[in-house]
């Protein structure tokens, strides 16, 4: 039987961690605390900037209830959208803990994802998760000039793809104790109602949904981020891999529904 090592990570999971570590290490010690506002200010995704065209006196109004609007009105900056910044801010880390966190996510959730569709359907993938956690975010959150980064919407993506096979009898986390082989990663592919009546999978979507609500609403208070966690935008990207994961798994491996 054909066994690979536990540890044998893709190229593409290890040149995307190695991407966003570049990246982070350029603003850590390579420019200045003003290059660096200014890479926040032009990549991150900001909501306020997209609602200015359409609502510019709700957004005049939820300013005027900041105390402080310095920050913000930097973020604003001359109001018109940048459309790019959809995708550019799952670049961008507030700190190496940060950066860390989603790492271990994507190695960890990445790497099956990858293995299973490969690494042209598994980038357009992370750009489209991406996409729709930013999406999800400014629903719910338009009116804020805040910055928006990181790769969670990313790595959120792949875990809610993962789901459809990872779980499967002879898939990575089935019932085999040793490390899997590519033909765990061959399975035929739950459908979404197969992910809801399937305990272990249910579990983990229900564990992990009220993970990310708690994580998010308390992280500040119990001293786990200094920022607010845009745990909007980490459910848009899990429940986007949940339901698109069929667009992307290759058709010989598709299960029909």
């Amino acid at each position: 039987m054909n066994r690979q090592p536990i540890f044998n990570v893709p190229g593409v999971i290890v040149a995307a961690v190695a991407l966003l570590a570049l990246i982070h290490g350029v603003r850590d010690y390579l420019i200045t605390d003003q290059e660096d506002a200014w890479a926040l200010a032009t990549f991150a995704f900001v909501p306020g900037r997209f609602t200015l065209r359409y609502d510019p006196e709700g957004l005049a109004a939820a300013l005027g209830q900041l105390s402080q609007t310095g920050a913000a009105m930097f973020f604003l900056g001359d109001g018109e959208p940048q459309w790019w910044t959809f995708v550019t801010y799952g670049f961008l880390h507030a700190d190496w803990t940060h950066l860390g966190m989603n790492a271990l996510w994507l190695v960890a959730f990445g790497t099956p994802l990858a293995r299973r569709i490969g690494a042209f359907r598994f980038i357009i993938f992370s750009l489209v998760a991406t996409v729709t956690g930013a999406a999800a975010h400014y629903l719910l959150h338009r009116y804020e000039c805040l910055p928006v980064i990181g790769a969670s919407a990313a790595v959120s993506g792949m875990t809610g793809a993962c789901l459809r096979f990872v779980f499967q009898p002879h898939g990575p986390l089935g019932n085999s104790w040793t490390a899997p082989g590519e033909e765990a990663y061959r399975q035929p592919a739950l459908t979404l109602r197969g992910v809801l009546s399937d305990s272990r999978a249910l579990t983990f979507l229900l564990f992990w949904f009220g993970v990310n609500f708690v994580f998010g609403a308390m992280s500040q208070t119990l001293g786990l981020s200094q920022g607010p966690v845009a745990w909007e935008a980490h459910a848009g990207g899990f429940v986007a891999g949940l339901l698109m994961f069929p667009l992307f798994d290759p058709p010989h491996l598709r299960r029909a529904t």
